[in-house]
């Protein structure tokens, strides 16, 4: 059967219309494993990996305005809690949906921990939006008040962003391989916790939150998957998005992905990263292939109907 690494992107665990609540993100992500249980209908061994930008953002902000009550959490604490809760609304939804399905597969959340270098460029230059959005004047305030690192997010509004470094490696991959085949499993969600290791060999929290479309991709390099899919909010990748000459892309080779890169065709914090991602696995494994497209389509882009597909030509 065919191995496929699922990156599910925000809009499959939170809809704009949703409440920004646990209950309202419960209902989208029934929603997102009823098109999960699907393609697992289709005789494909399945992998989850998730972001977490809204939720770690929601928990941070919490945590940190109740600092006056209760000592606020370390950003890893933050990402670590994010990780438990996220996975459990998915292990519940998707079970059901597998099993309204005769599909008796358990499904589990491994709490992953991701090594990355303390030296990496990406702390140095915060590029990952986490938390809510925000008018131009609304963080501009609070970029004076708190100190935060305020950007605009691919015209949708201003977020908080903060330190995004590469994942080097999955420190829970061995537990992941052995459960590949008897379980469904969610891992590194929200890229990981971001670990450095530490001379005497101990593993240290560090204040960043990793890119989930990286770590999906180092995942899939790791079980050896045939598919690394990257699901978003659109059908295709395009490029001079939102322009009257916009053109929505059915394959890149890797040549034109890294010339749309170097023409900055896409959004940092936003598409960038999952065609970076998507170039790194099709340059690991020349043979195989990564595609984006939107949850909806997910099938039909398995069944080469639609999506964007990234290959080593």
């Amino acid at each position: 059967m065919s191995k496929i690494v699922i990156a599910l992107g925000g809009n499959a665990l939170q809809s704009k219309n949703s409440a920004p609540t646990a209950e309202g993100q419960l209902e989208v992500v029934k929603n997102t494993c009823e098109r999960i249980a699907d393609i697992c209908s289709q005789g494909y061994e399945v992998a989850i990996v998730h972001g977490n930008g809204p939720q770690v953002g929601r928990i941070l902000l919490a945590s940190e305005t109740a600092k006056d009550v209760t000592p606020a959490m370390p950003f890893d604490v933050c990402g670590a809690m994010s990780q438990g809760y996220i996975g459990y609304h998915i292990q519940q939804a998707l079970r059901y949906a597998l099993n309204i399905r005769n599909i008796n597969y358990p499904v589990l959340t491994v709490a992953t921990q991701m090594i990355v270098d303390e030296k990496d460029p990406g702390f140095t230059n915060p590029t990952k939006p986490i938390g809510p959005f925000y008018t131009e004047e609304e963080a501009k305030a609070l970029q004076e008040e708190k100190g935060y690192t305020m950007k605009e997010d691919a015209g949708r509004g201003w977020r908080r962003v903060v330190a995004s470094p590469i994942p080097k490696k999955i420190v829970e991959i061995e537990a992941i391989k052995n459960l590949w085949d008897t379980s469904i499993v969610i891992s590194c969600g929200g890229g990981g916790i971001p670990v450095v290791e530490k001379m005497n060999g101990t593993l240290e929290g560090v204040a960043a939150v990793i890119d989930k479309d990286f770590a999906a991709e180092l995942l899939a390099e790791q079980v050896e998957a045939d598919t690394l899919m990257i699901l978003t909010e659109v059908e295709k990748v395009a490029i001079n998005w939102g322009k009257p000459d916009q053109k929505n892309l059915d394959h890149m080779s890797l040549a034109e992905a890294a010339q749309y890169v170097e023409e900055g065709q896409f959004a940092p914090g936003s598409m960038l990263p999952k065609v970076e991602a998507a170039m790194k696995f099709a340059r690991t494994y020349p043979n195989k292939k990564a595609i984006i497209t939107s949850l909806d389509k997910a099938i039909d882009a398995l069944e080469g109907k639609t999506g964007t597909v990234i290959t080593f030509a």
